[in-house]
């Protein structure tokens, strides 16, 4: 049997999945507010920069295989959107700054 992944595992997978409108993947964006594995289970919260984001489903989708690729067969994988708090772009990574030229 395959162990289940570890949280920092499913961060790592889930940087292939991309907001295609900002062209960035979407832990970089800080999209990804946390990722928990436990008993036998991956739940992953995520947001979006807006409520009116017309790819949360296509973006959520995406979350759910890169997850449930790298874990064990029959392994629940839940993706919860969340709007609280608001994401700002302070929650975004110095490699999302640096492609977005916010830097200082």
């Amino acid at each position: 049997m395959t162990a289940l992944p570890d949280d920092a595992a499913v961060l790592d997978a889930l940087r292939e999945v991309e907001d295609p409108e900002a062209g960035m993947n979407i832990v970089d964006l800080g999209l990804v507010y946390g990722v928990e594995v436990r008993d036998g289970a991956i739940a992953i919260d995520l947001t979006m920069t807006t409520a009116a984001c017309p790819m949360t489903d296509m973006i959520a989708e995406q979350v759910h295989a890169a997850a449930a690729a790298i874990a064990p067969p029959g392994t629940t994988v839940t993706v919860q959107l969340v709007w609280d708090p608001p994401w700002t772009p302070d929650r975004m990574s110095g490699i999302a700054r640096e492609h977005f030229g916010w830097t200082s």
